[in-house]
């Protein structure tokens, strides 16, 4: 990772770790929860969104305990903007709420959404609070926590935010309604491209390399420079993925080495077309309960995809010990690559060193 950042010598260590795994030597990694909590804080949100000095405090305090936690994460934190993030950078409004993540507003009309290619993102006003808020972790000096992106919804997702439902039967439409949805594809990935450089930019990143911790305080160093969100897709049939998802999946994240995509929902045709993907490094799962872990495991290891997802636990009864020890076995059997986001919380640090110690004897090649 030739990034511009100076890096810790703790941090700079668990980097190499990342990097071995990714090479395929060592061990999958585990983040362990320093807490048991919600996956965001949202608690006077609607004041923290509009106050980057408010917003880093708050994640820094979800950060900070992770910095000599027994995990192989890394202490990370964003601005946390929520999926409005780029779709707001072409001009669609939204709702902000305490309590709640940023509300989409109505959608764009189409002429609006064309002329979003080209628009003037830097000056807008959610990039000018991400600017402020990697300003302030940069002068803080608290290198030991690392600054990652905002949410970055993949290429249909901002279309369909932007464009609304429409977009659904205008690509059961005639040619020229489909090629209205290609269109819109095509400034969607010109938005997605041109902000993702500008957020590189502010944080000092190569374009091949990022650390991310994809809404915790837990980043994993990734081989590649991007993550998406495609939850939409998880609508479509995989005849509609093919034509109108997996090309601007691909063309978003060749620039950046590949990427890590997440979605939610339950479609399994869809998660194999991902582990198809050459782009694709790794997956994560918004609903890994809708999931066999055995059938997510084989899918990767045929594919060498990495698995890199929270995996419940098989009911609260279920101890750290034996949460870790069901699914570093798996793992292991398989001969699948994992990140697990572990689901059991420990009690005290003894027992999450002993989680950490456990998930390595498992899953070390």
């Amino acid at each position: 990772m030739n990034d511009k950042m100076n890096r810790a010598p703790g941090t700079q260590a668990l980097i190499e770790q990342h990097r071995r795994f990714w090479s395929g030597d060592g061990p999958s990694l585990i983040l362990v929860p320093t807490e048991q909590g919600a996956l965001y804080d949202t608690e006077r949100y609607d004041e923290r969104f509009e106050d980057p000095q408010l917003m880093w405090e708050s994640e820094m305090q979800r950060a900070r305990p992770v910095i000599d936690w027994p995990t192989d994460g890394i202490a990370a934190v964003r601005p946390n903007l929520g999926v409005i993030f780029v779709p707001a950078l072409a001009g669609q409004g939204y709702t902000v709420k305490s309590d709640q993540m940023p509300w989409p507003g109505d959608p764009l009309p189409l002429e609006k959404i064309m002329q979003a290619r080209g628009c003037d993102i830097d000056s807008s006003h959610l990039m000018q609070l991400a600017r402020r808020f990697y300003a302030i972790h940069r002068r803080s000096g608290e290198d030991l926590v690392c600054a990652y992106h905002p949410d970055t919804q993949g290429v249909f997702d901002i279309a369909h935010l932007l464009y609304g439902d429409e977009i659904f039967l205008a690509m059961a439409g005639s040619e020229a309604e489909q090629q209205t949805v290609f269109d819109v594809l095509e400034v969607c990935l010109d938005l997605y491209l041109r902000a993702t450089r500008s957020v590189k930019a502010l944080i000092g990143e190569a374009d091949d390399g990022m650390i991310h911790g994809h809404g915790t305080a837990q980043g994993v160093y990734f081989p590649c420079g991007v993550r998406i969100s495609e939850d939409t897709p998880t609508l479509l049939s995989p005849q509609m993925i093919e034509r109108f998802v997996i090309p601007f999946v691909e063309r978003s994240v060749q620039p950046f080495s590949g990427c890590f995509c997440h979605f939610c929902g339950g479609h399994p045709r869809f998660f194999e077309r991902l582990c198809r993907c050459d782009t694709v490094l790794a997956i994560d799962l918004g609903n890994p309960e809708l999931y066999e872990v055995e059938w997510l495991l084989q899918r990767c290891a045929e594919s060498d995809t990495v698995l890199f997802s929270r995996l419940p636990v098989i009911d609260d009864d279920e101890s750290c010990s034996a949460y870790v020890r069901r699914i570093g076995s798996a793992v292991r059997n398989s001969g699948a690559r994992c990140v697990l986001r572990a689901t059991a919380v420990p009690r005290e640090r003894r027992e999450a060193e002993d989680m950490l110690l456990t998930w390595r004897e498992l899953t070390t090649r």
